[in-house]
């Protein structure tokens, strides 16, 4: 085959892993391919289908190759375009996303390559013009890159659709994903191929060494909190590292970024030119020259987020370093394999704590990497919002017919339950506008046309194109110099409104001084005041995954038995405190803690089972509290564990029972515990946007955050009153309970908890375990002494008991 013969030319052999994807794929199967980062994969997914190809060519769009990032596309075309160029077959290849021209997008509707590398975005677009078994019915293969980031989030849930679409226009379309970290390979493969298809699985013997090294500091507080860490220890990263020596430096999020960016352009000023900054919101074309910077070997240092820790191919890449944890064993493995992007290459993670406990998180990776484990993905169910949004998209097209259709989406794993009278109702929604909305003819977006549904004005089409896709955030505000207009990024529209004219800040790695506002563009000019204000973007905190929690809880029981890593020696004072003044629990054991202040009697309990899983256990059990004896309680929470504030003298201990470990009505009690209605309305807000009830307006008009809330507010109420059992918002409640707080891992710890021996500790004082929740709730109040003062002012007050 002409494929082999350009891998002989390379001086390559065909990996294992390649060969049995190409042959599976020419005998007519669809699968997925596990293998490690830097393995091969892309060429193991794309060669099967050009070989078939050049061996019987076809005419139009032959390959789709869809990708979650556009900063992949890029990588992905040109190693798709290396074997093509150098043997010269005739193939076409070209990228389809937010930064292709309009020229060409244009082009590309009339007239598609054979090969087209796209986001699954750009996907519902192109389905959403005419023509589309024109465009889409000599397709042979579909390629999934990055499955794992795209599988559980409604995104994989716009894939699944898309590409139940695209099976109905070409029946014997091959589908393959491709993944480096997935735990449930069988689901995660029949998400990707859909319902009625067995998938063959590939997988390799490769495999990948991945070496952690922690930047410790010299020492610890024994009461830490999050945040007492990090930055300070600025200098001992840049002494641990070598600036002659390619890295990237991963933030958890785009703020941490900004303000490590600053610490190492203050420690190495002389270096300004081979350290970038690089994250989703900075512009473009910046990004794109700090990446080809990054590949020339011009730039050393970038200090980034997730923007780069997908599949993009930086093979100069020597070292990567983590700050704070990863939380998740695939996020952390994934980075890691940003660096040594070869076979069999090794990995080096250098980890740098930003509180003194993250040393047990850190070990806790080592450890769970060692027994081979990963994080598993499952597909959202029943996403109704995606579902109304791929119906518009089609209507919009060709348009739809319902039996066929209904038929092709319960071909997808997402929507395999989907009732009939559920299908009846979105059909009604969208036609008439339901109940409530039947009076308005905006939300009459289909009509009954010959022998299907069509879009019913050229103007929701419009609409519709620029409203497609299922990520919903703040509105932005596009941020410009003042003199000649030149883009440097985007931050959300609440950090804008907090600003006035003359205020500086620091972003993309420059001082900037707010000049004007005009049309959603925030104009600005370079300046040398100093600042330390940086953007703040929504959905910053990240969770430590269940696989996690697991290692976490045997770092924690390992400590008795002495078999430390040097992280965990690092924080024996730490630790010793927390054994002297409570407890540190045994495998057997679970610790709650009470302890009187001032400010009351606290609760503290500590499942160590993430943030989002003791936010649900919290509210739950202050509401089984409540109901034995009324009070007003305060909750916070952090991975470890969670704080119950009560008013003095509250006696947790004798009204605590087995029943607090009961699940039987969960989903009802986790209902009247929190505050539903309001978490349901702001999970709405992202459910109405996705499902094209709140318009965001056009380009050159866009809406306000505010005015985009009042609408979707204004749709809750109505709803809520004249509707309450409109699909939406039965799916807005669904996801509090399962998705935000997580109710499966709810129960699950629950039944744990309930099995270990109760340990019901007095203490003085809220002890080294506790000392970070105290500070979680401290930090979120408005006061005039500042963080740091009021700790220390604490830390002194129990000194002298």
């Amino acid at each position: 085959m002409p494929i082999h013969t350009w891998f002989e030319r390379q001086g390559w052999q065909p990996l294992s892993f390649q060969r049995a994807t190409w042959d599976a794929y020419l005998a007519g199967q669809s699968g997925l391919i596990q293998v490690p980062t830097g393995s091969g994969k892309t060429y193991a997914a794309v060669m099967g289908p050009m070989a078939e190809m050049l061996a019987a060519p076809g005419k139009g769009l032959q390959l789709l190759y869809l990708t979650p990032l556009r900063a992949l596309s890029r990588d992905i075309e040109l190693s798709i375009r290396r074997p093509i160029e150098e043997m010269g077959w005739p193939l076409r290849v070209e990228s389809r996303t937010g930064d292709t021209s309009s020229a060409q997008k244009a082009r590309q509707v009339k007239t598609m390559p054979e090969i087209l590398i796209t986001t699954p975005e750009s996907l519902s677009v192109l389905l959403s013009y005419k023509d589309s078994q024109r465009r889409f019915g000599s397709l042979r293969a579909v390629i999934l890159d990055e499955w794992h980031e795209l599988i559980s989030t409604k995104r994989g849930t716009q894939t699944e659709l898309g590409l139940s679409q695209l099976r109905q226009l070409s029946p014997q379309l091959r589908t393959w994903a491709v993944s480096a970290t997935l735990g449930n390979l069988e689901e995660a493969a029949q998400t990707a191929v859909g319902l009625g298809t067995q998938p063959a699985i590939v997988q390799s013997n490769l495999r990948r060494q991945t070496v952690i090294k922690s930047v410790l500091p010299e020492s610890v507080d024994s009461f830490p909190w999050a945040g007492h860490l990090g930055l300070r220890m600025f200098e001992e990263l840049v002494e641990a590292l070598d600036l002659q020596k390619s890295t990237l430096v991963f933030t958890n999020t785009r703020s941490q970024a900004e303000r490590w960016f600053q610490a190492l352009n203050f420690a190495l000023p002389d270096a300004a030119d081979k350290i970038a900054l690089h994250h989703g919101s900075i512009d473009f074309k910046q990004r794109q020259a700090i990446e080809a910077g990054l590949k020339a070997g011009e730039i050393k240092w970038v200090i980034c987020t997730s923007s780069l820790d997908l599949g993009v191919d930086f093979q100069p890449v020597e070292r990567v370093v983590q700050i704070g944890s990863a939380k998740n064993l695939a996020r952390l493995l994934q980075r890691a394999g940003r660096s040594a992007h070869v076979p069999e290459g090794t990995s080096e993670v250098f980890f740098l704590p930003t509180h003194a406990l993250e040393l047990l998180e850190i070990s806790a990776f080592r450890r769970g990497l060692a027994a081979g484990m990963i994080e598993a993905r499952h597909p959202l169910r029943l996403s109704y919002d995606v579902l109304l949004q791929h119906l518009v998209t089609l209507a919009c097209g060709d348009g739809f017919e319902p039996q066929q259709t209904l038929a092709t989406v319960c071909g997808t794993v997402a929507f395999q339950d989907c009732p009939d009278e559920a299908f009846s109702w979105i059909l009604n929604f969208l036609e008439k506008g339901g109940k409530c909305l039947q009076a308005y003819p905006r939300y009459q977006k289909i009509g009954w046309e010959r022998d299907r549904y069509r879009i019913s004005t050229a103007q929701i089409a419009r609409m519709h194109r620029m409203s497609i896709g299922t990520i919903t955030s703040s509105s932005q505000i596009q941020i410009a110099y003042a003199q000649r207009g030149r883009k440097i990024g985007t931050v959300e529209e609440s950090f804008v409104s907090r600003l006035k004219k003359g205020d500086v800040f620091f972003f993309a790695g420059r001082q900037l001084e707010y000049f004007m506002i005009k049309d959603m563009t925030l104009y600005v000019k370079n300046t040398r005041k100093k600042s330390t204000v940086v953007p703040v973007w929504g959905g910053s905190n990240l969770a430590i995954s269940g696989c996690l929690s697991e290692f976490l809880r045997q770092e924690i029981t390992q400590v008795k038995a002495g078999n430390v890593s040097p992280e965990v020696e690092r924080i024996m004072p730490v630790l010793a405190a927390q054994d002297r003044l409570s407890q540190l629990p045994a495998a057997d054991e679970f610790l709650i803690e009470t302890c009187k202040t001032r400010e009351g009697q606290h609760l503290y309990v500590f499942p160590f089972e993430g943030r989002y899983v003791h936010e649900g256990l919290g509210y739950l059990w202050a509401y089984r509290f409540a109901r034995a004896k009324s009070a007003t309680f305060t909750v916070s929470v952090n991975d470890y564990g969670f704080e119950i504030l009560a008013p003095k003298a509250y006696p947790f201990e004798s009204l605590f029972s087995e029943q607090f470990f009961e699940f039987t009505h969960l989903a009802t009690e986790i209902k009247s515990s929190l505050n539903i209605s309001e978490l349901i309305q702001r999970r709405f807000r992202g459910i109405a946007q996705v499902a094209g009830l709140v318009f965001q307006g056009y380009p050159s008009a866009r809406k306000t955050a505010n005015q985009v809330q009042v609408s979707a507010s204004l749709l809750y109420e109505v709803f809520t009153k004249y509707e309450p059992d409109n699909l939406l918002l039965q799916q807005a409640e669904r996801e509090v309970v399962e998705v935000q707080l997580e109710a499966h891992r709810l129960r699950a710890a629950l039944t744990r908890l309930a099995q270990q021996k109760l340990v019901w500790q007095t203490t003085k004082r809220p002890s080294p375990f506790a000392f970070p929740l105290l500070v979680e709730r401290l930090s979120s109040r408005l006061s005039n002494e500042s963080l740091l003062d009021r700790i220390e002012r604490l830390k002194q007050q129990w000194s002298k008991r």
